[in-house]
């Protein structure tokens, strides 16, 4: 009598009483199930025995992989970490820029439009005139140190728990859509803007959306504690006085939660939809960086 796969592993695994599993308190399990017909296959196959389907890493793996640049970059926060050292680069080149050619000797407390506008702020009339670019790189400058440090703190938590539960391509696309969308709609209403922080509430609307697809008590928590940042962050805005940018807040929670709602969570590694995700975080990639050189020539042209 022939036995499936998964019922030929099984009665190997009895017959191998509990010596697989543990060989006193020493040997670890060498096998796993495969993610696509339950099978039992070893940790070092790649590719499935029983129904030929490719076996990505195990997710322990993944969450623990070797460390970047010998720790001083954790793969939990890779995104986020590049995200914030050009945030704060640009700020020093900012700061820097508006004390010795502006003048202005408040700089590290408060930078001055003309700076912001040089560097790239989203600039309503410059946009309107085909500088398109200024809408992803309005989202990697800041206004002011304050400004700075709130959108790196939230950054830095918020960032690290979108890169774990929807990888580093579909976090890439959510941050670099949210900008430019958030931008977008903030232009129709302001003139002049900066900040991450419609990339920021992007990443909350992703994580909304996740907990609206996944109809259980856990899901339900998260979106109603997300939502309630959300709800925190728009009525702050409200504040008089504090000219925080609401428009494009809103226009990026908007986008996030679209990626999010439509993305879902990762497949197994390999599969045609990682494939896309990975492709479209190199479009984003790629055009950040013609953003930048954009900004880079429009830059040396505006202060000869």
């Amino acid at each position: 009598m022939k036995l499936s796969a998964a019922a030929a592993c099984g009665r190997g695994v009895r017959e191998q009483n509990t010596s697989g599993l543990y060989n006193g308190s020493e040997k670890m399990d060498s096998r796993r199930m495969c993610p696509h017909c339950r099978a039992f296959i070893t940790v070092n196959d790649r590719t499935c025995p029983y129904c030929n389907e490719r076996v990505g890493p195990r997710a322990i793996d993944i969450r623990s992989p070797s460390p970047i640049l010998g720790g001083l970059i954790s793969h939990a926060r890779f995104n986020t970490v590049i995200i914030l050292l050009i945030n704060f680069g640009l700020y020093i080149a900012t700061v820097l820029f508006s004390l010795r050619r502006v003048g202005n000797s408040d700089a590290l407390m408060g930078l001055d439009s003309y700076t912001l506008r040089a560097f790239g702020a989203m600039y309503e009339p410059a946009i309107r005139e085909g500088q398109w670019w200024r809408l992803v790189t309005a989202g990697f400058l800041h206004g002011g140190l304050l400004h700075i440090l709130m959108n790196s703190w939230v950054l830095f938590d918020l960032g690290a728990q979108v890169e774990e539960v929807y990888g580093a391509s579909r976090m890439l696309v959510m941050y670099f859509v949210s900008t430019i969308f958030g931008f977008y709609v903030s232009s129709i209403f302001h003139l002049l803007s900066v900040g991450a922080s419609a990339g920021l509430m992007g990443l909350i609307g992703a994580m909304i959306a996740l907990g609206t697809r996944h109809g259980t008590e856990m899901g339900r928590a998260m979106r109603g504690q997300y939502v309630r940042w959300a709800v925190y962050i728009i009525l702050f805005g409200l504040l008089p006085g504090l000219g925080v940018d609401n428009a494009a807040h809103i226009g990026g929670l908007a986008a996030g939660f679209g990626i999010g709602y439509l993305a879902g969570t990762p497949r197994y590694e390999g599969s045609p939809t990682e494939r896309l995700w990975r492709v479209g975080a190199y479009v984003c990639i790629a055009l950040t960086a013609v953003s930048f050189l954009e900004m880079f020539l429009a830059f040396t042209h505006s202060v000869q």
